[in-house]
């Protein structure tokens, strides 16, 4: 694979923030051709393409930073205009203080990052995945308030008065929230059982809110999803939620270099943890965590109601594997499986998860 110096002319380096944009142009021997600044707005966009414009006129590419958050108009702006982009990651904090730090600097580094590394980040694409983005994000944030909601109202009911107390502890967590959103604070109740009655309520009523909201933000998720790819929805263990948060983290065709690629950014590839007469892989805990806890979903739900899974998982123990490698093993052919239908490289590929199974 040609490293990106070989392939341009210069890369235009930038560090985003909220209101501004530090850039800079460098060659690739690494020279500083130019530096300049300008507002995060549609007339900073402008001003930084005509920057780059006048210093590397030929081949060029942007090496952005926050692509997910303050560079994110730049990068669509450059990409409708047909500039070519990549996306850097911000640099880990030094372990020893005293390192300069300014934007400028931030932005050199940007430009050299990305002239250096061997495989470059494409930025995931807005449009339809964004929108499936940000829907996920507002219904796991209704699901975590509707959780934390829950748990109030029982410490409420634990510390209730005792003939309120006893009403609804014998019933379901979804009777009490039914019973509670409809209580009532009676005059002739004291002022404790009143107030008690009003927190309740107030708490129930929130719940069946935010239960409401993540099921409407859950049905436009299904929507999107039977757009992009109605086949992840064909597959045993794999719903809306997961669906759409394993089309997020892919983004589109070819932004991935291979399988195995996308396999160790969802964190499932094996990493070798050998010593002496010890010959073994352990589970890879980086790569991003969403899609990884996806993938952990499917697997869970594979190994309980799938035949096939469960004789995989069966034959691997029986090699001598320990149930955890047997279900990294397992982590490993469904993210092979869900490539090859992202991917769409041969859409009349029938191979299902157990021919990939007697191959691994």
């Amino acid at each position: 694979m040609t490293m990106l110096a070989e392939q341009v002319d210069g890369v235009i380096g930038v560090d985003t923030h909220r209101d501004t944009l530090a850039a800079a142009a460098v060659i690739p021997i690494g020279a500083v051709l130019a530096s300049t600044d300008a507002p995060a707005s549609a007339r900073g966009y402008r001003r930084l393409l005509d920057f780059a414009r006048k210093h590397i006129p030929g081949r060029r590419c942007w090496a952005l930073e926050g692509i997910g958050s303050y560079g994110a108009g730049l990068a669509t702006f450059l990409d409708q205009a047909g500039e070519r982009v990549v996306e850097v990651c911000r640099p880990k904090r030094p372990a020893v203080r005293g390192g300069r730090k300014t934007d400028m600097i931030d932005a050199v580094r940007a430009a050299k990052e990305a002239l250096s590394t061997e495989h470059l980040i494409q930025p995931r694409l807005r449009g339809e995945r964004e929108a499936l983005r940000v829907l996920l994000a507002t219904r796991h944030g209704a699901v975590l308030a509707s959780t934390a909601a829950i748990n109030q109202l029982k410490a409420l009911i634990v510390s209730a008065p005792d003939d309120l107390r006893a009403e609804l502890r014998k019933l379901k967590r979804p009777a009490q929230v039914t019973r509670c959103a409809q209580l009532r604070d009676r005059t002739a109740h004291d002022i404790e059982h009143r107030m008690t009655a009003r927190a309740l309520r107030c708490t129930a009523q929130r719940i069946q809110a935010l239960q409401a909201e993540a099921k409407a933000l859950e049905n436009e998720i299904l929507g999107l999803v039977r757009q992009l790819a109605p086949e992840l929805l064909d597959l045993l263990g794999v719903g809306p939620i997961t669906a759409a948060q394993v089309l997020v983290s892919w983004s589109h065709p070819g932004r991935f270099r291979s399988e195995a690629a996308f396999a160790s950014f969802a964190g499932v590839s094996p990493i070798p943890a050998s010593s002496g007469l010890t010959n073994r892989h352990r589970i890879n805990r980086s790569g991003d965590r969403q899609l990884n806890r996806a993938l952990h979903t499917i697997t869970l739900i594979r190994m309980r109601l799938d035949p096939a899974t469960k004789t995989y998982v069966a034959r691997r123990v029986a090699e001598g594997k320990t149930s955890r490698d047997a279900q990294r093993c397992l982590k490993r052919a469904i993210c092979r499986q869900l490539f090859k239908i992202l991917e769409r490289s041969d859409r009349n590929d029938k191979s299902t998860l157990e021919d990939l199974l007697q191959v691994a």
